[in-house]
């Protein structure tokens, strides 16, 4: 266990060097979060992490894990918890709820909110909750009301608030966080929508037909996943019967998945666009296109320890695919002869491969063409029993309580 009593000047200075960098990098435009970033001692709310891990500006620090290893709780990046806060405009004296606790993030919102404010944080977990209430009552924020609930519903006794932050991977939106939200006031929350997630910057809406929410902004991101009523989980579908090839649906599987069963039984079909990017430059946009337009859209892993070599992704964990009745495909990238580039390309397997590379090309053009560099699609947030002629959408997904559209702005 590190002994963060001993090194106080060393945990300030990398404390200090992590907002510096988020200031450098433009995640920190407020004056208000550098302070409370530089104030709130970070290390102190993951006491058995070494500083350094603590202190990594770009890396979650575990907390919990299941028998089986997977992540169930966890601190998240400096730049993930300031990004988040930019997007939530809190200030003094608002009233906020955040769910999923940790202890940090409500720290932040504490110096935020200030005295006259009120932060309430909520999780599922009694061992997260008890673990949050010890350490912030231990570094003087004892004003924070913790709470063990599942915040699918209704927090008791909570009134209206005028930020709710959402600080576990959600796939749907649920009636608590819009009842307990003021007229006018912001939902941030890590949506994932076809298997992309999303930190979505919402405010209420009132329209021809009821209040909605609108997205003001939304950036790339990754979080431990939401348990309690709201959880979901993607859909595996095993291509060629073993766990070597595995394509995840978000939103259900294909209607005859056992169309794909002789996929891999054809030639590899691949295809070069000619569609380069920056080795630096951001797929929010790209996967967000390939996502709308490709009503197949998943995203395929490679088990490596199975491997046989009928795939051949640039990522085997996480590669952009889609599938097409009884063909699927996937992108892939080589280097340009710059060293400064990439290339994307297409492989495909199946009786149509050559029909689905060309499409998937088609889509890469689109966006080189008109959506490369420019804003992200406009996300709507409308209640489970809207009509469709009620919805904008270029895409339209449909969740357990809501209706999420994803529309392109105009040109």
């Amino acid at each position: 266990m590190t002994n963060t009593t001993l090194e106080p000047d060393e945990a300030t200075s990398l404390r200090n060097k992590v907002v510096d960098e988020l200031c450098a990098d433009g995640t920190i435009s407020s004056p208000q979060i550098e302070a409370a970033m530089r104030k709130v001692p970070r290390h102190a709310f993951t006491p058995d992490t070494p500083l350094d891990k603590a202190y990594d500006t770009y890396a979650a620090v575990i907390t919990k894990t299941d028998e089986h290893g997977m992540q169930l709780s966890s601190v998240s990046a400096p730049q993930i918890q300031a990004m988040m806060l930019e997007q939530a405009w809190v200030r003094p004296g608002m009233r906020v709820l955040e769910i999923g606790s940790g202890g940090l993030n409500a720290a932040y919102l504490a110096e935020l909110v200030g005295e006259d404010g009120e932060v309430v944080t909520v999780d599922i977990d009694h061992v997260v909750t008890e673990r949050a209430l010890r350490l912030l009552d231990e570094h003087g924020y004892d004003r924070v009301r913790v709470v063990t609930a599942d915040a699918a519903e209704p927090i008791p006794d909570l009134g209206e608030v005028d930020v709710v932050m959402v600080t576990a991977g959600a796939w749907d939106i649920s009636p608590a966080w819009t009842s307990q939200l003021k007229q006018g006031g912001r939902l941030v929350v890590p949506l994932r929508m076809r298997g992309l997630t999303r930190s979505v910057a919402f405010t209420q809406v009132t329209g021809e037909h009821g209040d909605y929410l609108e997205s003001e902004s939304a950036q790339i991101c990754g979080f431990v996943p939401m348990q309690g009523s709201t959880a979901h989980r993607e859909e595996l579908l095993l291509v060629n019967g073993t766990p070597e090839i595995g394509l995840r649906f978000d939103d259900g599987l294909p209607a005859d998945p056992h169309r794909l069963d002789n996929a891999v039984k054809t030639p590899r079909h691949e295809l070069w666009t000619g569609v380069t990017i920056g080795l630096q430059e951001l797929l929010d946009t790209l996967q967000m296109t390939m996502a709308i337009s490709l009503p197949g859209f998943c995203t395929m892993a490679v088990d490596e320890d199975l491997d046989t070599g009928l795939v051949a992704p640039s990522n085997k964990r996480f590669a952009l695919a889609a599938v097409e009745d009884d063909t699927f495909a996937y992108l892939v990238t080589r280097r340009t002869e710059d060293n400064k580039h990439v290339e994307y390309g297409v492989h495909a397997l199946g009786p149509n491969a050559k029909q689905l590379a060309d499409k998937i090309a088609d889509v890469l053009h689109d966006w080189e063409a008109n959506r490369r560099g420019g804003p992200s699609p406009v996300i709507r947030v409308y209640p489970a029993n809207t009509p469709d002629d009620q919805i904008p959408a270029d895409r339209l997904i449909d969740k357990v309580h809501s209706r999420i559209s994803l529309s392109w702005p105009s040109a």
